[in-house]
């Protein structure tokens, strides 16, 4: 199943901790959103994941689901894919 993931992390490190376990289930569209491909079982283990990570009371995490049919439309205007910068190269 594929899940569009947004959140709003209050505390820095908080973020970074959620932005590391995305990134093991999908890959990063925006800066605070993630596309998933994932299956029921890893949806849920990541759900429990990002659980552990949140101050519930300070951060938020939506988990949108996209439909096959939905996919097929989405469209991009501008900069179509984020580059993200923990992987950014510079060549001297």
């Amino acid at each position: 199943m594929r899940v569009l993931a947004v959140y709003d992390i209050a505390d820095a490190r908080r973020l970074n901790r959620v932005a590391k376990v995305l990134k093991d289930y999908g890959h990063r569209v925006q800066k605070s959103k993630f596309e998933l491909d994932v299956t029921e079982r890893s949806f849920a283990e990541l759900r429990a994941r990002i659980a552990g990570e949140i101050d519930f009371e300070e951060d938020g995490v939506k988990y949108i689901p996209l439909c096959e049919r939905c996919l097929h439309k989405i469209e991009i205007i501008g900069l179509g894919q984020y580059i993200d910068p923990d992987h950014e190269y510079v060549l001297l």
